[in-house]
C-alpha cells in the first residue's frame, strides 16, 4: 500500500494542471459562446497563453477538453480552430434537444414545480428585448432552456446539455440574425412557463415540441444559406 500511495502522491501535480486547464476551458467556452472567437477562428497558442498567463501544456489540455465538447477542431499542420458546424450538426443538436427537453417536461411528476429559474430567464429576455439587445435575448433564451433541463435535477443531463447548448451558440453566431432568430420565442417561453405554472405538463410539452420544430426550421433555413455563402 505504501508504494501505491507514493505513486498517488506523485500524481498530485496533475490535479493542479487539470484544475487550471478546466478553468481555462471555462473561460474559452464562455468567450466562444459570446462570439468573441467566432466559428472558423484560428486560436493562437502564444497569444491566448500569454493573455491568460498559462503554460502551453495547460492551454493544449484546455483545447483538448473543448475539442472533446466539439467546440474546437484540430487541423493537422494548421492548428486549432473554433468549429464551424454543418447543417447536419445543427439538425442533430435539435434532435437531441427535443429528445431531452421534452422528456424532462414529461417526467416532471406532480406539480407544483420549482420554476423560479425559468421565470427569471423569461424576465431577463423581456428586459433585453425592451432594450433592443437581441444577443442578450439569445443568451436569456439559452438560460431558459438550461433552467428547464435543470428541472430534472440530474447532473448528467445538465452536463450533457451544457455541451449541446454551447454548440448551439456556434450555429447562432453563423446565422447572425439575433432579432429575427430570438424575438418570436419570447412569447413562446412565456406560454411554456405559464403551462407549467398551471401544472399542465402535457400542454407544456406540446408547446415545447412545436417551439423546437419551428426553431430548427428557421435556423437551418438561414444557416444553410449562410454556410453556402461563406463557402
Amino acid at each position: 500500500m505504501a508504494e501505491q500511495l507514493k505513486d498517488l502522491a506523485d500524481d498530485r501535480a496533475l490535479l493542479g494542471r487539470t484544475s487550471t486547464a478546466e478553468r481555462v476551458s471555462d473561460i474559452l467556452r464562455s468567450r466562444i459562446a459570446e462570439g468573441y472567437f467566432p466559428p472558423g477562428t484560428r486560436l493562437s497558442e502564444d497569444s491566448i497563453g500569454g493573455a491568460l498567463g498559462v503554460s502551453r501544456n495547460t492551454l493544449r489540455e484546455a483545447f483538448r477538453l473543448l475539442t472533446h465538447e466539439r467546440l474546437l477542431v484540430h487541423e493537422l499542420n494548421r492548428g486549432v480552430f473554433v468549429r464551424v458546424l454543418t447543417v447536419e450538426d445543427v439538425e442533430d443538436i435539435y434532435r437531441t434537444r427535443r429528445l431531452v427537453e421534452c422528456a424532462v417536461v414529461r417526467g416532471l411528476g406532480r406539480p407544483p414545480y420549482g420554476l423560479d429559474g425559468l421565470a427569471g430567464a423569461v424576465a431577463l429576455g423581456r428586459t433585453a428585448a425592451r432594450e433592443g439587445d437581441w444577443k442578450a435575448v439569445g443568451t436569456a433564451n439559452i438560460h431558459f432552456h438550461r433552467e428547464l433541463v435543470a428541472l430534472a435535477a440530474s447532473e448528467r443531463t445538465d452536463e450533457l446539455m451544457r455541451s449541446v447548448f454551447a454548440e448551439l451558440r456556434l450555429a447562432f453566431h453563423v446565422v447572425d440574425e439575433p432579432q429575427q432568430l430570438h424575438e418570436p420565442y419570447i412569447a413562446r417561453n412565456v406560454a411554456i412557463l405559464e403551462a407549467l405554472q398551471s401544472g399542465d405538463r402535457q400542454k407544456a410539452e406540446s408547446l415545447l415540441a412545436g417551439y423546437l420544430d419551428d426553431s430548427l426550421e428557421r435556423v437551418v433555413e438561414v444557416y444553410r444559406r449562410r454556410v453556402g455563402e461563406d463557402g
